[in-house]
């Protein structure tokens, strides 16, 4: 495989990667186990299964184990045709995953206060509609 297709590789195959390990660790989809899982990396009687459900808590962890089993998967090489090739893959996709993750935070974050900002302002406006309305009511009255 020539490197401009080895560089596409990376770029596609680091959104499977990116997609998967932020869904298990941050939809709604997978709350309950999530929330399992938090609880066990919390109070593990042991480091080993503390640290083994921690990994279903952390994006950044889980995109490890993401990452080698689309290894395994796809045969991925990058610039190196034997397996130093799958180690700079590995390394190189979850690098460029958690670049993808961070991206989709930082949007999602933004949203969610344009969301917020914008439910403010209408409940402002149905308060201020609602006192005009009161003043309306009495005006009328004293005519």
């Amino acid at each position: 495989m020539d490197l401009q297709t080895q560089i596409i590789w990376l770029f596609i195959l680091a959104i499977p990667i990116a997609s998967m390990s932020w869904t298990v660790t941050h939809e709604e989809v997978f709350r309950e186990p999530r929330a399992y899982a938090v609880r066990m990396s919390r109070q593990g009687k042991s480091i080993v299964i503390r640290k083994f459900f921690y990994l279903f808590t952390c994006e950044y962890c889980f995109s490890h184990y993401i990452t080698i089993f689309m290894l395994i998967i796809t045969r991925y090489q990058l610039l190196i045709s034997d397996w130093r090739g799958y180690l700079v893959a590995g390394f190189a996709l979850v690098w460029v995953a958690n670049f993808y993750m961070s991206i989709y935070a930082f949007i999602r974050v933004d949203i969610k206060k344009e969301r917020i900002k914008a439910k403010n302002e209408q409940e402002k406006g149905r308060e201020t509609k609602t006192r005009n309305e009161g003043r309306r009511t009495k005006n009328e009255e004293k005519v």
